[in-house]
């Protein structure tokens, strides 16, 4: 498929569509905040988008204080879907006609093996989902949390009878309300991105159900929905992205290049977060990575292959809000130094973390951008200037260093004696 198609169908998706894409080339997981009235609609409007955009298993999973980790590997899990179609290739009865490879193969190894053979155990039934939608993950016990968290690391979960592998498209979904506790630390530091979704954009996807009813005149809360999620038999039929567009977009991801400038505008964001009095942590080297990752992921979405500083500024408000912690008003630096404590948390109040990006992003000196009002072509053009530009200043910078240092080294010791050059004073 041309890229620029895929571009196209990328930027008609929803925000929630966007953010799901997103997670899933660059191989990485997300928290969905909204509404508490509004959890239920988005959590199936997650189900209909993983099956109906992505063509991906779904499971739906609601954690409370008292679930276990039963519940937790039970939850993530659904019924093992086959391919009936590579069933259907060969029989007994014309195992001399040659598979779609070209290569025959025996009798023995394509005969259906007897019901009893085929399930064999629970393990054999069931598979990890591809995009696991976790409710309330944040209000779970810490050692659910904790395995939550030994799945995203080793994509394997452990149970008393078995061991389940993710698939290779493999999304965890935190859906939780706008208020209330974070995850355990580590577990929210391996979280890629964290995204708000306002119930007022609706829900796109359960809103093109048949049996979708609303009423204008009632809340949200009071809206009647029942829209059925496809069978296995349909999922993928009709996925708007299929495996080979989200790989095409990880390889162009891959090959987006970051000019040295921009690279030092993102530098400079993480440097002013760490050093926000405001902040008392979350800026972690994982939170870096996955700020590099993710200016390189929005690239191709934008149908460019380098990174704007733009781009730069909207990676950073969608990696650190689930990671900020604000500082205490008795641990903030300043204290140190003889603050009063009331003067502090009256300065401390009402800051939030997207408060603080803002703030920061406000400070740290923006890049001198091309014009409004460019094509896609001029603005690469101008852009290819101003790298041009740099290079060409970063030389006659060096050059005119190079040439003060040079004139440093020639001095004289007296007036009237010969020039005492670095060279001679080697030599001598």
């Amino acid at each position: 498929m041309e890229i620029s198609k895929l571009v196209e169908r990328a930027q008609e998706l929803t925000d929630v569509e966007l953010a799901i894409l997103l997670c899933l080339v660059a191989g990485q997981h997300c928290i969905i905040q909204t509404e508490a009235e509004a959890l239920a609609l988005l959590e199936e409007e997650l189900a209909l988008i993983a099956t109906n955009v992505f063509g991906l298993s779904c499971s739906v999973l609601h954690c409370s204080e008292s679930s276990s980790l039963d519940d937790f590997s039970n939850g993530i899990l659904v019924d093992r879907i086959l391919d009936n179609s590579a069933d259907e290739i060969m029989s007994i009865d014309d195992s001399d006609k040659k598979p779609p490879n070209g290569r025959r193969v025996s009798s023995s190894r394509l005969r259906t093996p007897p019901r009893p053979q085929k399930v064999e155990s629970l393990q054999d039934d069931r598979q990890i989902a591809n995009i696991v939608v976790i409710r309330d993950l944040n209000l779970a016990d810490r050692q659910v949390q904790i395995q939550a968290l030994e799945l995203l690391r080793t994509n394997r979960i452990f149970t008393h009878t078995a061991v389940y592998s993710a698939p290779k498209s493999f999304l965890l979904v935190a859906l939780k309300p706008t208020f209330g506790p974070s995850l355990v630390e580590h577990l929210n530091d391996h979280i890629f991105i964290s995204h708000y979704h306002d119930p007022e954009d609706g829900f796109a996807n359960l809103e093109e159900g048949p049996e979708w009813i609303e009423d204008d005149r009632a809340s949200l809360s009071s809206v009647v929905h029942r829209s059925a999620i496809q069978e296995p038999a349909d999922r993928g039929r009709n996925q708007l992205f299929s495996q080979e567009d989200i790989q095409t977009l990880v390889n162009l991801s891959d090959a987006t290049t970051i000019s040295a400038e921009v690279k030092r505008y993102l530098q400079n964001i993480i440097t002013f977060l760490r050093l926000n009095r405001a902040v008392g942590g979350g800026i972690s080297p994982r939170a870096t990575k996955h700020f590099d990752l993710l200016v390189k992921c929005l690239a191709p979405l934008h149908n460019l292959e380098f990174v704007t500083p733009s781009l730069v500024a909207l990676a950073a408000r969608k990696v650190y809000p689930h990671r900020i912690v604000i500082t205490a008003p008795m641990n903030e630096r300043s204290m140190q130094y003889g603050s009063d404590l009331t003067a502090v948390a009256a300065l401390l109040e009402g800051v939030t973390p997207e408060y603080v990006i803002e703030e920061v992003l406000a400070t740290v000196e923006q890049i001198e951008q091309p014009p409004r009002g460019l094509t896609q072509e001029e603005e690469v053009q101008w852009w290819a200037a101003a790298a041009t530009a740099d290079i060409l200043s970063r030389f006659l910078g060096a050059f005119r260093s190079n040439a003060a240092a040079t004139e440093a080294w020639n001095f004289q010791t007296e007036p009237g004696e010969p020039v005492i050059t670095h060279r001679r004073s080697i030599t001598s």
